[in-house]
């Protein structure tokens, strides 16, 4: 049974540093591409950063640039999204979800496995 598990988030002041971890079970993990989706309070889920299989990725939205890493350990099963000059607006639950796909697609109806998310907070 496929399995993602968040970890990471929290309380973090403007300006700080957070790294997510989504841990994953269940699947070839090296066979899918990996998305990390956030979903701020009234406001609809959106891409943050994805991962193919082979290990290219996409930054989506201008906010999130160069300010944000993502990467994967295919040894250990996991997808890390680095964030760093954290901004209120930031604030959000953060998913992960798995795909089938070997390429990244912006679309959450193209992922079939998410995790249960991680709250990350921005504030002073």
């Amino acid at each position: 049974q496929l399995h993602l598990v968040e970890s990471g988030g929290g309380l973090v002041q403007p300006g700080g540093s957070l790294r997510l971890s989504c841990a994953t079970s269940g699947f070839t993990f090296s066979r899918y591409a990996v998305i990390w989706f956030r979903q701020a309070p009234q406001k609809e889920r959106e891409p943050v950063a994805c991962i193919t299989s082979s290990g290219g990725y996409v930054l989506y939205g201008d906010a999130g640039r160069g300010r944000l890493s993502i990467s994967r350990d295919n040894a250990k099963n996991i997808v890390l999204l680095e964030m760093q000059r954290l901004e209120p607006e930031d604030t959000a639950v953060y998913y992960c979800a798995a795909t089938d796909r070997a390429a990244c697609v912006p679309d959450e109806k193209a992922y079939n496995t998410w995790g249960q998310g991680t709250q990350v907070t921005v504030s002073t």
